[in-house]
């Protein structure tokens, strides 16, 4: 069924360059999910109607708490081994913030001494890692839509006193290991980093995968890369009424859903600056409560871009691991890449 305003994948193309013993074109992974077109603006009621129509909730069962990790099966880990040629690996965080209120942080590490002398030295650390600036993975217990987190479970799951009883940070203490593919948004554009409020839509990361070679396929980490951390080192935090962050439109959840992306990582919380009528975090949230897509905010992706430009390839063995912390809401991250 065609809807204005919206796009599909030609799978008639695809069939038919197989009738023809052609190599078939790329058909992703939800080929009937529809893609607004270049210049639409998602309404309220739009969004709100994504809510049912792009819903993965009981896709993999109605007790799941993975969401779409479910996608990384035995056959995409040993495709992302299979990536390792140059052996390089290359970390996707930021450095700790140490300093008071450093990068706008509403609160840094606290790292506190517990033993300094000539037979050893201890440390303890204090992390509040949800917010704008550590590099963290968010649970799926992190945020609800009317009361309600991935998979329709309720927020009375969360209490103050056990944590999260379902979807917590726990269930992902065997680790990730996928592919990952990187967007250089700012290579695309010719610049060093993107201006605050820059918007990031569907047809920006097609053009990226045409100019890179590659596809997003089903069970990817997706890295979509602004240059945050790099214009904040040139010109510093972004002062209030700038327009605030960029990165992705709100257009892009249907493509999120058509290609089955398994993670999305983004150098702020995933999100360009608010648009009227919709929640502040309008992707973040939907691709955490209703696609079921766990989210790394805050990474850093300007030493992978480099390396990943030297080499010429823009996907890589993605490996991180977050704390086996029992109820926990997210953990701080060091995820690596390795080409």
């Amino acid at each position: 069924m065609k809807k204005s305003g919206f796009r599909a994948v030609a799978a008639a193309v695809v069939s038919g360059a197989i009738a023809l013993g052609c190599e078939p074109e790329f058909q992703p992974a939800n080929p009937e999910v529809l893609i607004p077109l270049p210049g639409h603006v998602v309404t309220a009621a739009e969004y709100e109607g994504w809510k049912t129509e792009l819903s993965n909730w009981g896709r993999w069962g109605e007790a799941d708490e993975l969401g779409a990790l479910n996608l990384i099966t035995p056959e995409k880990r040993k495709q992302a081994a299979a990536l390792v040629r140059e052996g390089v690996s290359v970390s996707l965080s930021r450095d700790a913030d140490l300093e008071e209120r450093a990068n706008g942080a509403p609160g840094p590490y606290q790292r506190i001494m517990t033993q300094v002398g000539a037979t050893g030295a201890g440390d303890r650390l204090n992390i509040n890692f949800h917010g704008g600036v550590v590099t963290h993975m968010d649970a799926f217990a992190h945020r609800f839509f009317d009361g309600q987190m991935w998979n329709g479970f309720s927020y009375e799951e969360i209490t103050r006193e056990e944590g999260a009883a379902k979807n917590s940070i726990y269930n992902v203490r065997n680790g990730i290991f996928t592919r990952g593919v990187l967007m250089d948004i700012p290579r695309l554009k010719g610049v060093e980093y993107l201006e605050p409020g820059t918007r990031i839509y569907p047809e920006d990361l097609e053009a990226w995968e045409e100019q890179a070679g590659v596809r997003v396929s089903a069970g990817d980490a997706l890295f979509i890369y602004t240059g945050r951390w790099k214009r904040i080192d040139a010109l510093g935090p972004l002062a209030p009424g700038t327009g605030g962050e960029p990165g992705p439109d709100p257009t892009i959840i249907p493509w999120l859903k058509q290609r089955d992306v398994a993670i999305l990582a983004g150098e702020f919380a995933q999100d360009a600056a608010r648009q009227e009528g919709l929640p502040g975090l309008a992707v973040h949230d939907f691709a955490l409560i209703v696609l079921g897509i766990h989210l790394f905010d805050n990474t850093r992706m300007d030493a992978v871009a480099e390396v990943a430009a030297e080499l010429g390839r823009w996907e890589f063995l993605l490996t991180a691991a977050p704390l086996a912390v029992p109820g926990g809401t997210g953990s701080p991250l060091n995820p690596i890449a390795t080409f």
